[in-house]
């Protein structure tokens, strides 16, 4: 009883060095978006065409300052943060999938890496483009700074995080919660589920911008699926050969 105790205690200690690791790494991050927040500002408003940015309370320079800081902390940290959870819940991991932590941390990393870098460059100029033209000649565009860095960060986050679709459905096959056979079976609901995200995280909810959102994510999905015949086939054959 006692060593079951102890073990869970162990595990509380774990945790709370891991969290320790990971504000750690985000303070760091959100330190040096800090000093170079200006600068983050500078390349947010590039798909926007370089608007001018407008405060309309005294505490906004202070709070655009800060979100800018904190968008950039959290990717800043984002592969730390990765690393870590990988690392506490290795333990449940079998002896031979341990060893790809680090690889899986730096693919999540890439993937989230690409989902910025499409919807800053393909996605975020058209959708503001769009939605500024809606006015027309009846308004002119007076852009909150604090209300555009909460778009575009949050905009790109959610991109991110979509990209990470091949990582997310191959841990999961790998931990044997899914199979190949049943992302092919329910690929129509998976389509649906796509196309829902896409007009939710679409800023101006044109069919064209949505296309542009959901292709790239059905073409991950399907990547998905080879992600996971690889993985299953690859682990029958050393069961196989283990036998």
């Amino acid at each position: 009883m006692a060593s079951v105790k102890m073990t869970y205690l162990q595990h509380l200690e774990e945790l709370r060095r891991r969290i320790i690791v990971c504000v750690a790494a985000l303070t760091a991050g959100v330190a040096v978006s800090w000093v170079f927040a200006w600068d983050i500002l500078y390349i947010l408003k590039k798909p926007a065409g370089g608007v001018t940015l407008n405060y309309l309370k005294p505490l906004e320079p202070f709070m655009v300052r800060f979100k800018l800081a904190l968008f950039g902390g959290v990717i800043l940290a984002l592969p730390v943060i990765l690393l870590e959870i990988l690392a506490f819940v290795s333990p449940a991991l079998k002896q031979n999938e341990k060893k790809y932590t680090l690889v899986v941390t730096v693919l999540l990393v890439v993937f989230f890496g690409a989902g910025v870098v499409f919807g800053y460059y393909f996605i975020m100029p058209v959708g503001i483009k769009w939605l500024l033209d809606l006015a027309g000649n009846q308004m002119n565009a007076v852009l909150s700074a604090s209300e555009y860095i909460s778009f575009a960060g949050w905009f790109m986050i959610a991109f991110g995080v979509a990209f990470e679709t091949p990582m997310f459905i191959w841990m999961l096959v790998a931990l044997g919660v899914l199979t190949p056979e049943q992302l092919r079976e329910q690929w129509r609901y998976a389509y649906v589920i796509i196309l829902i995200f896409a007009a939710v995280v679409t800023p101006d909810w044109n069919p064209v911008t949505m296309l542009l959102v959901a292709v790239p994510m059905v073409v991950l999905y399907e990547l998905s699926i080879l992600f996971a015949r690889f993985t299953t086939g690859r682990r029958t054959r050393l069961a196989e050969s283990a036998v």
